[in-house]
């Protein structure tokens, strides 16, 4: 399972760990001749690092990008782009008091008993810095988003609630309520004095959205919305539109009516049946406090002694701001993937390119299914052996010709192709299980 990579339509792959030598992104099928953004990614990435906003990480890092494939004189070439940001404040030796313990909060302690192993210099791959790789990649495909704007805002940190968006008011926070910015920065002071951390509640509006994004029943847009957002370390819930409030209404109530303008409200967030209706899509996630703070906690040692722990290492009072410039670039890439495939559904102005990434997109999932159909084999080789049973089983594979022979007839292929193509794959895969 290739759990580092996103692989729809657009094909990215991330690396690198929060202390080692660099976090990357390589980036697949993006269109040759495109302006390759460097200002903006850089803008966006500046947003995203440590040190740079009010109550984050005291961590110094300049998280420059440099390219190092894909981009000939300012432009992409069509080639897979290779993007790194080598780390230049990492403090390795701050974490040596750690190898053997489990931090609370944070995903030690799961790592281990899924790997055995795991890097306990920051949390590896577990630490947010792991999503400059996914800022990095966004700021590729902002030619596929067209007039969408994003907008997101906190609403609530810790037992602060922001009432009165005001877009023009900017500060260090995020935060768009005048009224009681003052008060919340006093309470952060004081959390953050305390050496604890507090989480909230984060805000989205999509605008300007087409209607007929989202596929059922595995791919609907919200689905993938809340797979991209929970993929993000410090999230733990989210909701669209009315949310869970939903639970405390009616049909009658609960249900977007419409007349000939429009919809008359947006109860369900502007996603209905998985399928984008043209309006705006609003949702709201939650982030839990920062799991590293400056208190003493219980936890155990690897061995499953009980042990007294406090962080002694450089962390956010609260991520929320931080989060904001990650949660775009999600955002941004299920939308990319959606549009993109609306393009092929709706066959409209239609390039070679984008015919050539959707059969390379085929191609690739045919390899895939080789590889496990392989895997398979295998595993059917090692139980005949332990059973003494043939490895030839005729009757068997003739009764799967007959069946792939009749498909192929009712979609149109030849016999003799698909007899072809399943003697290739039937002796490759008495091969691995010999």
């Amino acid at each position: 399972m290739k759990s580092n990579s996103w692989e729809n339509y657009l094909g990215i792959t991330t690396f690198g760990e929060s202390h080692g030598i660099a976090i990357g992104v390589v980036i697949q099928d993006i269109k040759p001749g495109i302006k390759f953004p460097l200002v903006k990614i850089q803008k966006a990435l500046d947003a995203r690092k440590p040190g740079n906003k009010r109550f984050a990480s005291g961590r110094k890092e300049e998280d420059r990008i440099q390219i190092l494939s894909g981009v000939l004189e300012g432009k992409t070439t069509g080639m897979p782009i290779c993007m790194v940001v080598y780390n230049k404040d990492a403090k390795p030796e701050d974490y040596e008091n750690l190898k053997n313990i489990f931090r609370p909060g944070h995903a030690d302690f799961s790592l281990f008993q899924k790997f055995k192993i795991y890097d306990y210099r920051g949390g590896g791959r577990a630490s947010g810095r792991e999503t400059i790789a996914r800022v990095a990649a966004s700021g590729m495909i902002d030619h596929l988003l067209q007039d969408i704007t994003i907008k997101i805002y906190p609403v609530k940190i810790g037992k602060f609630e922001s009432s009165n968006i005001d877009t023009s008011f900017q500060n260090e926070i995020n935060w768009l309520d005048r009224n009681n910015y003052n008060e919340l920065i006093e309470y952060l002071k004081k959390i953050e004095n305390s050496g604890d951390s507090i989480g909230g509640i984060v805000e989205v509006k999509i605008e300007n959205i087409p209607a007929g994004l989202g596929d059922p029943v595995f791919e609907k847009l919200d689905a993938n919305l809340a797979k991209a957002i929970l993929s993000i370390g410090a999230v733990k819930g989210i909701e669209f539109g009315d949310g869970f409030i939903l639970a405390e209404l009616q049909g009658s109530q609960a249900n977007d009516q419409m007349s000939k303008e429009g919809f008359l409200s947006n109860h369900s967030g502007g996603i209905l049946g998985g399928i984008s209706t043209g309006q705006n899509i609003i949702f709201r996630f939650v982030v839990k406090p920062t799991s590293s703070i400056n208190i003493e906690q219980k936890t155990i040692s690897h061995t499953g002694e009980e042990v007294i722990f406090k962080s002694s290492g450089r962390h956010d009072t609260c991520i929320i701001p931080r989060i904001i410039p990650v949660a775009e670039a999600m955002i941004k890439l299920v939308l990319a993937d959606a549009i993109s495939y609306q393009k092929l559904i709706d066959n409209a102005q239609l390039e070679i390119n984008d015919f050539r990434e959707a059969i390379d997109k085929i191609d690739e999932d045919i390899l895939i299914g080789l590889f496990r159909r392989q895997e398979i084999s295998k595993l059917i080789g090692e139980y005949k052996k332990k059973k003494n049973l043939k490895i030839e089983d005729k009757n068997r594979e003739k009764e799967l010709l007959e069946k792939l022979k009749l498909k192929a007839r009712t979609w149109g292929f030849s016999e003799k192709q698909v007899s072809t193509l399943w003697k290739i794959i039937l002796e490759n895969s008495k091969k691995v299980q010999c």
